[in-house]
């Protein structure tokens, strides 16, 4: 009986843990391995991507078939994910291990930081190019945070 019952829990364990979505800005176990500049440089490369999808978009919205259609979607999820990308970055990675209430200009860092993830939301909510710019924009107003930075 003790042998089923552990059996049972083992596999309820494995179930649980491979049902865990997992983070991929980092983890959340204080490892003191930060490579900033380069989580900064792939924001960058996602707000690229965001702003190539509005683009192609605007290029398929031209068309009448059903391919042109496919393919405006698959850009739109693209869009979509590169955008969420940033947010979680933002949220998961720099608001929690990076911002800190100790550094002096806390508040001025909380507001850029703020700012991005307000960008890539609304780059997310429209297809207009400027929303594009504009989150590319407020990644590049706190990069000077984080030029070289790692740990």
């Amino acid at each position: 009986m003790k042998k089923k019952w552990f059996m049972i829990c083992w596999v309820a364990g494995v179930v649980a843990l491979a049902s865990v979505r997992m983070s991929g800005a980092h983890c959340q176990i204080p490892c003191g391995i930060y490579d900033d500049a380069a989580r900064v440089a792939t924001m960058l490369e996602d707000a690229a991507t965001v702003e190539k999808a509005m683009r192609q978009m605007a290029e398929l919205a031209k068309r009448g078939d059903v391919q042109s259609l496919n393919q405006r979607v698959r850009w739109i999820v693209n869009k979509e994910d590169h955008a969420q990308k940033i947010i979680d970055a933002i949220s998961d990675y720099f608001l929690t291990q990076r911002v800190k209430a100790t550094q002096a200009d806390y508040t001025e860092r909380l507001k850029r930081h703020h700012a991005v993830i307000v960008a890539a939301m609304k780059a997310k909510q429209n297809s207009d190019p400027m929303y594009a710019k504009a989150l590319m924009n407020a990644i590049k107003r706190i990069k000077g945070y984080y030029s070289g930075h790692a740990h």
